[in-house]
């Protein structure tokens, strides 16, 4: 039988795909369903259809799965921030270590990896510690702040949001408001005008204090300035009020230039016993709980002795590499030992992020690392030497394959992964391991982004050449 679309069938769903949609199978082909959960029985239309697969809108819920809950969020079902907010928590921590598992097995060919228990915070919810809100204007003319619709442009407003830190709710009501009244134009993105395109905030989680930034197509707003102050007097918690400008044409968020309009241009952060200062558009793990929780496990598999060196490709600020580094310097105070440094190297194409990190290295009193400006794929084949471990950790698209290559003919005798996608991590670690010169020995899947379908990883690998007999701790 054919399918056509605008067809109406009934389906089972019983798996959930990495970018949130739920799975379910009609004679024998798959069908895609967004908003629903496994378990789940439900009418679905057709949309979209292909000889294999077909896409399909949920029409109704015949018989609700028991994982399906009632999302915390009044517009879980139009915004488009979250997708998850209706499936039951385990089920979605189940559902993502499913995905690195089969993911692994499909691209990397590996059988029965070695994949752990996902690693998730202690709440699901409020977890956020930066947001930043595209601007719109109601029909009536008041100023929004929100997510777009799922697949369209269309901006749904929000005062509150269930997965930002709760410390952040105040601020983003009043604000709209603030800018309203100062009758501050707002971005078309569509005809290409007005000045104020997104408001984003930064908390520190165990700091508390808050950073407050405008992105704008130009400085011209009239009282810009006498509105910071206001706003750095009336939240004792925000520490700095910031400017953006980003006049292009483009879907990038922050332009390359930022100034401070009040207060300081960052604000202080605790990681892992460390004090990180963060500016609006540093880099830095949105879940800071789980990525400190990750940081735990990662020093505690590698269980360093105090004289090894290490390379951290794709370093950013610093912000394994500085604990890595002070985990380093507490074992050599312990067992005397005499290293020449740098002992860690940090290596990063971004100008900003190697000053910063530079910047928290001094201000920890951290002195065994140094942090090198270029791409990994040109800085990793100089360095000189070999060093015995190698944090990977880049950006969606994962490593380039001179970077895996340069690895296997350096063959440090330990290497971490850390991996925002699993597609690119498992295609990566089949490049690492098809030939024997490393074994793949475990996976950390970690819950970053709870009510939404990403997941990260952080995988160990171990060298096989007999040069680097070692055994991993």
């Amino acid at each position: 039988m054919m399918w056509q679309q605008g067809q109406q069938v009934e389906v089972e769903i019983t798996d959930l795909t990495d970018d949130g949609n739920g799975v379910g199978r009609y004679q024998d082909r798959v069908i895609f369903v967004p908003d629903t959960v496994p378990g789940d029985r439900v009418l679905v239309r057709l949309v979209r259809v292909k000889s294999k697969y077909a896409e399909g809108k949920l029409q109704d819920i015949l018989a609700a799965s028991p994982a399906r809950i009632t999302p915390r969020c009044i517009v879980a079902d139009k915004c488009g921030g979250c997708q998850w907010q209706h499936v039951e928590y385990e089920t979605q921590l189940q559902a993502k270590r499913d995905l690195v598992v089969k993911t692994l097995e499909r691209i990397g060919g590996f059988i029965q990896p070695p994949v752990d228990q996902m690693l998730a915070g202690e709440s699901a919810l409020g977890y956020r510690n930066k947001v930043t809100y595209p601007l719109g204007r109601s029909a009536t003319g008041q100023v929004q702040a929100g997510y777009f619709q799922k697949q369209s442009h269309r901006l749904i407003n929000l005062n509150q949001c269930p997965v930002q830190d709760q410390r952040l709710n105040p601020l983003l009501a009043n604000i709209k408001l603030d800018i309203h009244n100062r009758g501050w134009s707002i971005y078309d993105e569509s005809q290409h005008r007005g000045k104020i395109r997104h408001l984003s905030l930064r908390i520190g989680r165990r700091t508390g204090e808050i950073l407050l930034t405008l992105i704008a197509t130009q400085a011209s707003l009239p009282g810009l300035n006498e509105q910071a102050e206001t706003w750095l007097e009336q939240y004792p918690s925000l520490k700095g009020v910031c400017l953006n400008l980003n006049p292009d044409q483009t879907n990038m968020i922050f332009g390359e230039q930022t100034r401070c309009l009040a207060g300081q241009p960052y604000l202080q952060e605790e990681f892992g016993g460390l004090t990180f200062f963060l500016r609006p558009d540093t880099f830095f793990q949105i879940n800071t709980e789980v990525a400190e929780a990750l940081l735990q496990i990662m020093l505690q598999q590698l269980n360093l002795q105090g004289t090894e060196r290490i390379v951290d490709a794709y370093c950013g600020i610093g912000t394994f590499t500085l604990p890595l580094a002070q985990d380093l310097l507490q074992k050599q105070a312990g067992s005397m030992q005499s290293l020449n440094l740098p002992q860690v190297m940090g290596l990063e194409v971004q100008e900003s992020a190697i000053e910063q990190a530079r910047q928290n290295a001094i201000f920890n009193r951290i002195d065994n690392v140094e942090f090198k400006l270029g791409t990994v794929q040109k800085l990793l084949p100089q360095l000189g030497y070999k060093p015995d471990l190698v944090l990977l950790d880049p950006p969606r698209k994962g490593c380039d394959r001179t970077v895996l290559e340069t690895l296997l003919n350096l063959q440090p005798q330990r290497l971490i992964y850390i991996s925002c996608k699993p597609a690119t991590l498992a295609r990566d670690l089949k490049i690492l391991c098809e030939t024997g010169v490393y074994e793949l020995i475990r996976v950390q899947p970690a819950d970053f982004f709870p009510q939404t379908s990403h997941v990260e990883s952080m995988a160990f690998l171990q060298c096989s050449s007999p040069e680097n007999s070692l055994t991993a701790n």
